[in-house]
């Protein structure tokens, strides 16, 4: 199935409301500048990772 833009609906990204601590975030922040990323893409890198690996155990 395609959205509106002819993107598969699986490929789309979903947007979430997410609250972090101050200490958490300045935690990612510099975690993200060291490699080159913003924020927001080295929350869903890491999320993108530990998913993989989950995977990678249950079989």
């Amino acid at each position: 199935m395609r959205d509106d833009k002819g993107k598969r609906k699986e490929d789309t990204k979903k947007q979430i409301p997410l609250r972090l601590s101050a200490s958490l975030y300045r935690e990612i922040a510099s975690w993200a500048s060291e490699d080159f990323r913003s924020v927001n893409g080295q929350i869903e890198y890491l999320l993108s990772e530990l998913v993989r690996k989950r995977k990678k155990q249950t079989l």
